[in-house]
């Protein structure tokens, strides 16, 4: 399953085990925990809020933000001031209530609507609120239309075809970036699903498998012909493991590159990677069962849904282009980068994309560059593969193993290559005013990089040792003064990493809010992935994503920011929503309930428990399911 979670952190069951529950009540981490024995991978989108207190700051989940630490899959803390920490875990039961004491039950005991009712249509919906004991009808809205057939796989900052034909030049990738719309001009409608779309294929088949019908696109299949890539068997699109990628099967490509550089070690000391022009993610899928976490991107081009194939398989994957910005993740994230046959001209501007895999790579990381400049010997391809050779050795990077079609170069571990230099060596190094984790619509620059002269960020322990060990770069976070950096990384820990513990087959984004702490080096220290966003805007990914969201105090956050409707994240988040997936929201009790309607009026299922907090306490949870 997919959970897209903000990076903050909750309280989590310590059990295997789950409440047997009806469809209202799926919808917390029993929901998490029920697919887990009984569905595939979980992905879980956190939607995180500016303040973060002491919970998952830095998770690996994609999620709305969240403020103190009690739910599901992907949660993020966030308020102003911290609310108190509840100790309690378990599951929430059809009351909402948490209790510990559950039993494990059989699929067939879900009973899940299948439709709840024809959103295509203006209707009258009504808010529960609570009063007393009881409850009464708050207000009445109108239903959400459902959008135009077309924008059936709308990516709102990447489909602005107007935008980008008023631009005069794209050489640099400059089309394939983000191009939002102005404020209040965002989505307003229900992104429809495509005619036939059917429940995804289960984890681990959808790795190898999926339907034809969700994702009913040939372009990718015309476009690969030949390379055993990508193709059509009756109802489904299928998935060869031994294309033209990797001739001799993903495996036997994992274990050569473990053979060539056995420091490696994947799932040891190699625990994060990013692989860059993934095409349809086997490289990150075959990853999994070696215990590493890949975050495949790839840009929305002329191969157009090779990101949405890796999401339907199961694989964690997110639209990114290799530009005119940088990457939406922090300095020394990746154990290891990798490109196969990426199509990307590292070379050009002097350097200024592999200056940003630099970055990007951990100190004493590796990346892993499969192409033909490798082993071909015609003579362009030979000048291309001096022009890498030089740069890379420019920037201090070792060659340490060439084999075949495959080679692999190894960070420093410190500066002291790069001081020992020569001045009018280039590139040059940045200047020490840039701070190379400011990601949000940032330039790239044509500078080396500088690691920290402490070290932080070299050191992590090996996994999964380094899942639960605060990490030295946890001393550099920028947190409000009410906060201990002990207390951020007790909050994280109650999220993605519990999730870890449980054995829960699921994995999880951190979107860590741009107005928040910058907790994403922490999060990637401790062998988990997250990325860096503004939730006014669309998150570069495709329609129906994630499994199952989770925002934790995001709303009031935004509500204070007044920089966009709540009505717009909620729109957003039913777009990267599947059918049948589920929220999870933690927030005040106000603002629940203005939720509550915009979740109604978008056709939602919803219901409303209290926190068990006490009867004092100023939060609610609001828990929906999106109709099928």
């Amino acid at each position: 399953m997919k959970f897209l979670g903000t990076s903050w952190s909750i309280d989590i069951p310590k059990t295997s085990s789950f409440v047997k529950v009806t469809a209202l009540a799926l919808f917390s981490l029993a929901l998490l925990i029920l697919f887990t024995r009984y569905s595939t991978t979980y992905f879980f989108l956190p939607f995180s809020s500016d303040a973060a207190v002491s919970v998952n700051a830095s998770s690996s989940a994609v999620v709305v933000p969240s403020p103190s630490p009690p739910p599901p899959p992907n949660i993020i803390l966030t308020p102003p001031s911290p609310s108190p920490v509840v100790e309690t875990t378990g599951l929430l039961d059809e009351d909402g209530i948490m209790t510990d004491n559950f039993t494990v039950g059989d699929s067939s005991d879900l009973r899940l609507p299948e439709d709840f009712g024809n959103s295509s249509y203006l209707r009258g919906a009504s808010e529960r609120e609570r009063v007393g004991g009881g409850a009464r009808a708050r207000l009445s809205v109108e239903s959400y239309k459902v959008c135009d057939q077309r924008m059936v796989n709308y990516v709102p900052c990447l489909d602005r075809t107007s935008a980008i034909a008023k631009m005069s030049s794209s050489e640099k990738g400059e089309k394939n970036e983000r191009h939002c719309t102005a404020e209040g001009k965002g989505l307003n409608c229900l992104v429809p699903r495509p005619k036939g779309y059917r429940r995804p294929i289960l984890w681990p088949r959808s790795r190898d498998e999926v339907w034809f019908d969700n994702i009913p696109h040939m372009r990718l299949v015309e476009y690969k012909a030949g390379q055993n890539l990508i193709s059509v068997k009756k109802d489904k699109f299928v998935f060869p493991s031994d294309g033209l990628q990797f001739i001799h099967g993903a495996d036997k490509y994992l274990d050569q590159i473990s053979a060539m550089v056995p420091d490696i070690a994947f799932g040891y000391n190699t625990r994060v990677a990013l692989d860059i022009g993934c095409g349809v993610a086997s490289f990150g899928a075959f990853l999994m069962q070696r215990n590493v976490t890949t975050l495949s991107i790839a840009t929305k081009d002329i191969h157009e849904n090779q990101i949405q194939f890796a999401l339907e398989r199961g694989v964690p994957a997110m639209v990114a282009v290799f530009a005119t910005h940088r990457m939406l993740f922090p300095t020394q994230a990746f154990d290891l980068i990798h490109c196969s046959r990426c199509k990307v001209n590292f070379t050009c501007d002097d350097g200024i994309l592999l200056l940003e895999v630099d970055r990007l790579l951990r100190a004493g990381g590796y990346f892993v560059w499969a192409a033909q400049p490798v082993f071909k010997h015609e003579e362009i391809l030979q000048e291309q593969w001096k022009e890498i050779e030089d740069l890379a050795s420019s920037i201090c990077w070792k060659l340490v193993k060439k084999e075949g079609y495959i080679a692999i170069w190894q960070k420093p571990m410190n500066n002291s290559c790069y001081h020992s230099r020569d001045n009018a060596v280039h590139p040059p190094l940045c200047e020490s005013n840039d701070d190379p984790d400011d990601v949000w619509y940032v330039g790239l620059k044509a500078c080396i990089t500088q690691l920290p002269s402490n070290g932080y960020g070299a050191n992590v322990s090996k996994w999964p040792a380094r899942l639960h060990q605060p990490p030295d770069r946890l001393q550099s976070i920028k947190h409000d003064a009410s906060l201990s950096r002990k207390e951020l990384f007790h909050a994280e820990s109650k999220f993605a990493a519990a999730l870890h513990d449980l054995q829960i087959d699921c994995w999880v984004i951190n979107v860590v809010p741009v107005n928040g702490f910058n907790t994403l080096p922490i999060l990637y220290d401790r062998g988990l992935i997250g990325v860096m966003h503004d939730w006014c805007e669309p998150f570069d990914t495709y329609p129906r994503t994630y499994d199952l969201l989770h925002a934790s105090g995001l709303f009031s956050i935004e509500k204070n920011r007044k920089k966009c409707n709540m009505s717009t994240i909620m729109l957003e988040m039913d777009r990267m929503l599947r059918p049948g997936g589920h929220v999870y929201i933690r927030d005040t009790v106000h603002v629940i309930n203005e939720l509550d309607e915009i979740a109604t009026a978008m056709g939602w299922m919803n219901v409303q428990n209290d926190v068990g907090e006490g009867p004092n306490t100023s939060w609610r949870i609001l828990r929906s399911e999106k109709h099928f």
